[in-house]
């Protein structure tokens, strides 16, 4: 029989979950190249330790920018290895593949990833909206006709939902997550430190010090980077209060899109969400004191999912036992995936 696999193809990871076994795969979706032969030389993390310490003749990419492919040869050739490396080369068996989509791509950008994973080696391939696959992987149970809202923050985008009786009410995606509060600290540093910092120190800083709350202690680190002045490599001490007024405008569209979804709301899923608060999921929900943040926007009570950055992943594994109930919903709106 062939395996049942869910895939979460995020910006910033791609996991893997395969029915009965759990996530077997958790790598960042980056691609190392040879600009010569066009070979892959890694994959994954592998790839990752590459990115901006290449020589020329090699780069490392990610085929997936804001949520969606933006390079679709890389991205095939990304998901046959892990497929591959995950179900085994797939000669007699094809998997059947969920694979999950901001809730705001396009058509065409549907059919791009659908595509994308059928070359790879799917036999039968879904596709799935993020929010929906994110309350079901934080078990929730999205099939009662109570409303309950999920706000995902990934690495491309933030997609926010409210979901009843299995399907998407109220909804909104904004290209403001996790790389855009990389390239807020990159900024920042440039800006007030005439320090010059690659996309991996960004992320490092964001983990280490970042901040969406005050805090109660006062947290510094050293940043190493280029100094713009001299050309020189200079060392800087930066605090957690600097990281926050960095973030300071992602984090506020953040919370004006959860606003805005809250709006169109109808009443009585409005009054089922004050009851029963507000789920956060996807790496950004690790950023400190953000559910805190949008608690204060809001005057909803905020909770993070228990394993926010698996949420997706285990929904989308767990949505392959349900697509009687999802098809007609979260599935096909508006056109048949199958």
């Amino acid at each position: 029989m062939a395996n049942e696999v869910g895939i979460d193809l995020g910006t910033a990871n791609v996991l893997v979950y395969i029915k009965n076994k759990g996530i077997v795969l958790n790598e960042p979706s980056v691609v190392a190249i040879n600009k010569d032969n066009d070979e892959i030389l890694a994959v994954g993390e592998e790839a990752r330790q590459m990115l901006g310490r290449t020589p020329a003749n090699i780069i490392a990419v990610r085929p997936l920018r804001d949520g969606v492919v933006s390079d679709y040869d890389i991205t095939e050739r990304m998901l046959k290895y892990f497929i591959k490396k995950t179900c085994g080369s797939g000669r007699f068996f094809k998997p059947r593949i969920m694979v999950c989509v901001p809730s705001g791509v396009t058509e065409v950008e549907k059919r791009a990833v659908r595509e994308a994973a059928q070359q790879a080696g799917g036999k039968d391939v879904f596709l799935m909206e993020e929010p929906v696959a994110a309350a079901i992987g934080a078990g929730i149970d999205i099939s009662r006709p109570d409303g309950v809202m999920v706000i995902d923050i990934g690495g491309g985008t933030t997609d926010i939902a409210v979901i009843s009786l299995g399907g998407i009410v109220a909804s909104t995606s904004v290209k403001m997550a996790g790389d855009k509060f990389d390239d807020a600290i990159i900024r920042y540093m440039r800006k007030e430190h005439k320090l010059y910092i690659g996309e991996r120190t960004g992320e490092e800083i964001k983990k280490t010090i970042g901040t969406a709350f005050p805090r109660e202690e006062k947290l510094t680190m050293e940043c190493r980077g280029r100094d713009l002045v001299t050309g020189l490599p200079k060392t800087v001490e930066v605090s957690a209060d600097e990281i926050m007024e960095a973030l300071e405008e992602p984090l506020h569209e953040i919370c004006e899109a959860v606003h805005s979804v809250l709006e169109r709301t109808p009443p009585e899923l409005a009054a089922d969400i004050s009851n029963s608060g507000i789920t956060i999921t996807g790496g950004g929900a690790l950023l400190y004191g953000i559910d805190k943040r949008i608690q204060e926007r809001t005057g909803i009570h905020v909770n993070i999912a228990e394993d926010p950055t698996s949420c997706v992943a285990i929904g989308t594994g767990k949505a392959l036992n349900e697509l009687d109930i999802l098809e007609g919903n979260a599935l096909n709106r508006r056109a048949p995936y199958l």
